[in-house]
């Protein structure tokens, strides 16, 4: 037990957890007008609810830092974890709970998920599972490579006419990281891109000579575009929320006008402790806040890059490359949106934003995380004793 204990990643562990204490702090700075304002509830309402899914999502990641990740290839339980995200994703259509135009969530008395979250760790899995055992022919694409592309497909499919493009893009790039990643030739590579753009410019091309443009990317989806196209010139409807943030960024400088002093939570910002709570961190905590939580999260994620390169179990490797991939696109979208750099796409930021089921899949995910590095350090030491037993 000592020597299990011992083989566990303390740094990524800690930054884990200082994220997720620096997120709930900023979550009750960031939230608390919105709370009595538009919610008509005490301004802890949304601290309050964080801090319960903190408490449900760090015991998950404990019991997920145990649990062997090996179990997670098996192939009943891939078939498992697939077919119950799809089911999710499908009882959406008949009990989704619809806000913002969009049916994202399954209601279970007070409580809320969203299935989305979860079908990102589900593609991590599977396609780790299935890539990981088929090394031997990886550069098969009939057999080898094309039938896990067919589910990755039907997935971001029923995420996107929820419609949820932004979780369909960050499904779609984790898989794609993945893919890249797996030891296939870069020829193969090449063609697969090509091919995926094939796909895009006829379907791109059919919306417009059909005229179906406005069925499939709605009101609210093109103001986001226009509004990152120029936001200032929109300011007063589809660049609202981009120059608030910009103006919440700006106002903050080297070291902010102090925590909980925030001008922009005051209406001015939407969503302030969910997709915008970076530019409420830049706003009261100036520069250094926002580095604080890139540094953090960029050591997580290259931390994790890194020990794939050293885990010599295809699966594990795949599922360290799909763990952090997933928090690195998470937070290049975020951040862009939040700076104007892309389109607003309603993608939090890890660990930070507001949100239970987000939460919880990261803290499972981290969990897995430390479990494969925990089992690589494990047999690191006993190959080191095996070749040196005076040691």
């Amino acid at each position: 037990m000592k020597k299990i204990i011992e083989s566990y990643d303390y740094p990524i562990f800690f930054a884990v957890v200082l994220l997720c204490l620096f997120g709930l702090v900023m979550i009750y700075s960031s939230s608390m007008i919105t709370a009595i304002s538009r919610y008509d509830q005490p301004n802890d309402f949304f601290f309050a609810k964080q801090k319960f899914a903190l408490l449900i999502s760090f015991p998950a990641m404990i019991m997920t830092m145990i649990f062997p990740y090996k179990i997670y290839k098996n192939k009943i339980f891939l078939i498992f974890i697939v077919s119950g995200v799809t089911s999710l994703l499908l009882l959406l259509f008949a009990f989704g709970h619809t806000a913002g135009n969009a049916t994202r969530w399954v209601v279970i008395g007070s409580k809320s998920i969203q299935p989305a979250e979860f079908s990102k760790l589900a593609m991590i899995i599977y396609l780790a599972a299935i890539y990981g055992k088929r090394q031997d022919r990886i550069n098969n694409i009939d057999t080898a490579v094309f039938p896990p592309i067919f589910i990755l497909v039907f997935i971001c499919f029923l995420i996107g006419i929820q419609p949820d493009y932004g979780m369909a893009a960050v499904i779609f790039l984790i898989s794609a990281t993945m893919i890249i990643s797996s030891g296939m030739s870069f020829m193969n590579i090449l063609k697969l891109s090509l091919i995926t753009l094939v796909f895009v410019v006829v379907f791109m091309i059919d919306v417009l000579v059909t005229g179906n443009f406005s069925a499939i990317f709605s009101e609210n989806k093109v103001s986001r575009v226009i509004g990152f196209a120029d936001p200032f010139g929109t300011a007063a409807y589809d660049g609202f929320q981009l120059v608030n943030s910009l103006l919440a960024i700006g106002s903050g400088g080297l070291t902010g006008v102090g925590f909980g002093s925030s001008v922009q939570k005051y209406g001015y910002l939407p969503e302030s402790h969910t997709d915008f709570i970076m530019a409420i961190i830049a706003e009261e905590l100036g520069i250094f806040g926002v580095l604080f939580v890139l540094l953090t999260l960029g050591f997580i994620v290259l931390r994790g890059f890194v020990l794939s390169a050293k885990c010599k179990d295809p699966f594990g490797s795949l599922l360290l490359i799909g763990i952090s991939s997933m928090i690195g696109i998470q937070v290049g979208i975020n951040v862009g949106g939040v700076t104007g750099l892309i389109p607003i796409t309603g993608i939090t930021l890890p660990f930070i934003s507001y949100g239970g089921s987000s939460l919880l899949l990261l803290m499972i995910s981290m969990g897995i995380y430390q479990n494969i590095v925990m089992r690589m350090n494990m047999l690191e030491k006993k190959e080191i004793a095996n070749t040196h037993p005076n040691k």
